[in-house]
């Protein structure tokens, strides 16, 4: 039992560094344990977008010991509800460990080492509804991600904002790459695409489309995570998963189109994830002719969409990628990509 000398209830706040801005962090409660350890809590905020975690509580466990020789100053350990990797790690990746060290880092006096332990109470019980397990993260949710700030762009009056980005795009660049979540991004940044030609889409992909085609884009290089962009192969031209899903089912119909048996159908259907297909497909000989499908699939489907409500044509071409952001297919050549999506073609 943890005996409290004292307990702060008040809200307050708290400034963080976030590496490239600064934001106010509301500390619901603080107890002091003991003369060198503290307990603060505060609640989780993703914004405007749809998240499991909203409004869950998120636990901070300090601790300052005499620092050994050669020791560090700073650990950062996950506690119950943090997810541990295969090899048994916490599942704490770069960008929160960079945020510990830069916010923590100065404040720890010269001779001592803090232990930050990270607690989610309902980390455990939010998990399974998560497909986490299926991706190596077990027994709780991970701190990832590349930004401090939640960006809602999934949030539906977000819509107005990502349209007048790609307007002001569209003026000035015919050829345009839409990038679906950081996957497709960091891919984008390996393939050396400029930023300038680069738009952000969230999951409105459809509505975008057809924005990009009354602006007089030429032609979309659509970049993203394989299981976010097939749904397009199957219609769904807002990928959320919370509106609708199928990709497993639209997988599965692209083993079919390719000539697979019912064994591969049957493990594609019973897959946890589309990146657990993938790699299953990959081990049964059929991963580069269903996704090549799929991609032309896309294609199509993204053509007939935009030509149903602009009556106009674009040129539309795929990258897709895996969890890892490796390349799985795409229907466009290196050549292609430097020919209309490089820097010399913007200056």
């Amino acid at each position: 039992m943890i005996h409290l000398q004292k307990i702060i209830q008040s809200p307050s706040f708290v400034t963080l560094d976030l590496l490239n801005e600064n934001a106010d962090i509301p500390i619901e409660q603080v107890a002091i344990i003991n003369s060198v350890t503290a307990l603060a809590i505060t609640i989780s905020d993703p914004g405007d977008n749809l998240d499991l975690t909203r409004n869950t509580p998120i636990w901070s466990w300090v601790k300052l010991s005499p620092r050994q020789v050669q020791n560090q100053a700073l650990i950062v350990e996950g506690g119950q509800g943090i997810g541990k990797t295969a090899a048994g790690e916490p599942a704490i990746y770069r960008y929160a460990h960079c945020l510990f060290s830069t916010n923590l880092s100065p404040l720890i006096p010269e001779n001592k080492t803090a232990t930050v332990r990270i607690i989610l109470p309902e980390g455990i019980q939010l998990a399974q509804r998560t497909s986490n397990e299926a991706f190596g993260i077990l027994e709780g949710l991970s701190l990832l991600g590349t930004s401090g700030i939640s960006q809602p762009l999934s949030a539906e009056h977000h819509l107005l904002e990502l349209r007048k980005t790609l307007q002001e795009k569209a003026q000035i660049y015919p050829h345009l790459v839409f990038c679906l979540g950081s996957n497709g991004y960091s891919v984008a940044q390996q393939l050396k695409i400029p930023e300038d030609l680069i738009v952000q889409t969230g999951n409105w992909l459809g509505t975008l489309l057809v924005e990009a085609a009354l602006n007089k884009a030429k032609s979309i290089l659509l970049l993203g995570y394989q299981g976010k962009l097939i749904k397009l192969a199957g219609g769904i031209f807002n990928t959320s998963s919370h509106l609708a899903d199928g990709k497993l089912e639209i997988i599965a119909a692209a083993v079919a189109e390719v000539g697979g048996n019912m064994n591969a159908l049957s493990a594609v259907l019973q897959s946890k994830t589309a990146d657990n297909a993938y790699r299953i497909l990959v081990e049964l000989g059929l991963a580069s002719s269903v996704f090549s499908y799929l991609s032309l699939k896309i294609s199509d489907r993204s053509k007939k969409y935009v030509k149903k409500y602009t009556n106009m044509d674009l040129t539309i071409r795929v990258i897709l990628v895996d969890r890892k952001r490796g390349i799985i297919t795409q229907s466009i050549t290196n050549e292609e990509i430097i020919e209309y999506f490089s820097y010399s073609n913007i200056e």
